[in-house]
């Protein structure tokens, strides 16, 4: 068990500090609509790592092994596809480090009421390409790992927590002093925005060495 979440933790730290859903937090908080369309965010945000985590999870089980063996080479090269999948799109990202563009979902955001925030949450946490590579990661370690029933339940609600644990300290940070994290948060935005597809290259090169390590690793 502890090793399953010694190998989760490097991918749960890669999804908490990705920019793009820590700028959507932020520019939630700043809307007309903060309360709502924050918490509409960070609900719809841990749903959807959770569900890709979980069916994952499962459809990964018989790559692994049982409670008694050692996981089978299936698992392995699973990782090994997963980690070049990550550097490819880390390169992706660094090839496009000079677009600093503001996306026009991030323009709408005003407009948004907390059920449009939740589904939001879920489209960039269970179907953008970057942050579901990353759970599809996270899903593969898990299943195959041919820890019991138990540890698997633990495994994910830890991975879940912490890959959330970004928005959801933006969120209650805002609940709790919003007067006083406006401006820091403000300029917190500015540079993730301008600095988006560099983090992003340098987390998703991080993660696709580590999947692909513990990949080659278990061959």
């Amino acid at each position: 068990m502890g090793s399953v979440l010694g190998d989760l933790l490097p991918i749960a730290v890669g999804v908490a500090i990705s920019p793009i859903p820590i700028v959507a937090a932020i520019l939630m908080i700043l809307s007309a609509r903060a309360r709502g369309a924050g918490l509409g965010f960070a609900g719809g945000w841990v749903v959807g790592i959770a569900v890709v985590t979980v069916v994952v999870t499962l459809l990964a089980g018989p790559l692994g092994g049982s409670p008694y063996r050692e996981p089978g080479a299936a698992g392995s090269w699973v990782k090994i596809v997963l980690g070049i999948l990550l550097l490819a799109l880390a390169a992706v990202q660094w090839w496009h480090r000079e677009d600093t563009e503001v996306p026009a979902w991030m323009r709408a955001v005003d407009d948004l009421t907390a059920e449009r925030a939740a589904g939001l949450g879920v489209l960039l946490s269970a179907v953008n390409p970057k942050n579901l590579l990353l759970c599809l990661s996270a899903g593969v370690v898990i299943g195959s790992s041919g820890t019991g029933g138990g540890g698997q339940v633990v495994a994910i609600v830890v991975f879940t927590l912490l890959s959330a644990s970004t928005v959801l300290a933006v969120i209650l940070g805002y609940i709790v002093a919003a007067d006083r994290l406006r401006v820091p948060l403000g300029r917190l935005r500015d540079w993730l925005q301008d600095n988006n597809h560099i983090v992003l290259a340098i987390v998703l090169l991080l993660m696709g060495v580590v999947v692909l390590g513990k990949g080659i690793g278990g061959l």
